[in-house]
């Protein structure tokens, strides 16, 4: 049986991106196990309830981050109160934006940025309540010639 699912980043500077993900986002820090070195091999931001894990890269374990292999297969949707002014913040931390916030379809105002460290993420808030059926038939109008 699942108990939790946590979202684990690996960075480059995990440092910097702590501090990203704070001031951006208004996460807060748990903690952090740093290395001797510097390199944080783990730490937790909590999200309002909800935690990010994070560690710098350990390529001799082959963990690697999104910049450096160059790209991310990974979407992080976050859900907020107002998508507009997180995604402001979010650019005015370093992030760039990818997709201006607009009304979806499926009932959500968002859109998405690419963090510092080659993370996307859809920063979205509800305007609307859509079931999956209505949801699938706006979907299925958008892939149709009119």
């Amino acid at each position: 049986m699942v108990h939790e699912l946590f979202a684990y980043l690996c960075v480059r500077n995990a440092a910097a991106a702590i501090d990203f993900y704070v001031n951006a986002f208004g996460a807060r820090e748990k903690f952090r196990l740093t290395e001797p070195s510097g390199r944080i091999g783990h730490a937790e931001l909590d999200f309002n309830g909800t935690t990010l894990l994070l560690s710098d890269e350990f390529p001799e374990f082959g963990i690697k981050s999104a910049q450096t292999i160059g790209a991310t297969p990974v979407t992080i949707h976050l859900h907020v109160d107002n998508a507009d002014a997180v995604i402001a913040s979010a650019v005015r931390n370093g992030a760039t934006l990818e997709q201006e916030p607009k009304d979806q379809f499926y009932g959500e105002r968002s859109g998405s940025v690419l963090d510092p460290f080659g993370h996307r993420w859809l920063i979205g808030h509800s305007i609307e309540e859509v079931s999956p059926a209505e949801m699938q038939r706006r979907y299925t109008k958008m892939f149709t010639p009119s």
